[in-house]
């Protein structure tokens, strides 16, 4: 049977589109990455680079003279108090941590589990603190942080980060409303109140939520340099972000040092990610199917 030339370019046709959208693809793909690896292989080089190759004016992406030199690293983490600023930011990261995941499935338990008269407004409310920026509200946060005593202490950060992650919340209740309510009714045949049914039924089976909001939430706050350079100006309460910036003054040319303190502050969340990434998709995917 011959083929009628119409027929054949609209075979060809077709079998140049998924060719087409596959190379558009893997295009899109490597613009991506070299947008994201770009700089950090540029703080890489340049962490490896002595003081007169900086000075001498060579391209960031230039390669260093000795690929051994770690007296950067050794300057930026003695200097920089990285292992305090480390301790720090532990101790926030435990307690923001412990706390968003107790109050964030509270919450999303009463919201689905109980019928009030401002349940509406209270799901509409949530929604509205997603589109505010923080920024705007920083002023009178910074009042009634003040107010509390807490200002230039750890505690500050801690009650921001427990008190303002809304997306743990609906992380929980996408989770939540995938556990049947029979599971409640039953429980509640037996005498368990409600707080007994949260704690014996309902959270153990968050873990997959519980486990991509401790990724999620540690990260972040790990990350996040606005509030604790705000709420916690003195030096011995640095974080490994706010260390890093104190680079700026000691070491205000010298890039090789600040790119050093960099990569320490990299490496951690990097390795955390690479080693735990699974669970953050596959979090997401059974929150979304739920």
């Amino acid at each position: 049977m011959t083929l009628t030339a119409p027929t054949r370019r609209a075979q060809e046709q077709t079998r140049r589109r998924p060719r087409v959208s596959t190379a558009l693809t893997y295009l899109s793909l490597v613009v991506a990455s070299l947008v994201v690896l770009l700089p950090l292989a540029v703080v890489f080089l340049t962490s490896l680079k002595s003081y007169g190759e900086i000075s001498d004016g060579q391209g960031a992406l230039a390669l260093p003279d000795d690929w051994l030199n770690f007296s950067n690293y050794a300057t930026a983490f003695n200097d920089g108090h990285m292992l305090q600023a480390f301790g720090n930011t532990a101790f926030i990261l435990l307690f923001s941590i412990t706390g968003t995941v107790i109050i964030g499935s509270m919450t999303a338990y009463a919201i689905d589990r109980f019928d009030f008269r401002f349940k509406k407004l209270v799901m509409a409310l949530f929604l509205i603190a997603t589109l505010v920026p923080a920024v705007t509200t920083q002023v009178a946060t910074f009042q009634v942080v003040n107010s509390f005593g807490l200002f230039n202490t750890r505690w500050a950060p801690i009650l921001l980060y427990m008190g303002t992650d809304i997306v743990a919340i609906y992380i929980f209740l996408q989770f939540i409303r995938g556990i049947p309510k029979s599971l409640d009714e039953a429980a509640r045949l037996d005498g368990a109140n409600s707080f007994t049914i949260y704690r014996k039924i309902i959270f153990p089976l968050l873990k997959p939520a519980i486990a991509t909001v401790v990724i999620i939430k540690g990260i972040t706050t790990y990350n996040d340099f606005y509030i604790p350079f705000l709420y916690m100006p003195a030096e011995d309460l640095g974080t490994m972000s706010t260390a890093l910036f104190r680079f700026k003054g000691p070491f205000g040319a010298h890039w090789e040092n600040i790119s050093a303190g960099a990569v320490l502050v990299i490496v951690p969340t990097l390795v955390v990610f690479l080693f735990l990434q699974r669970y953050i998709y596959n979090g997401f995917a059974q929150g979304a199917t739920k």
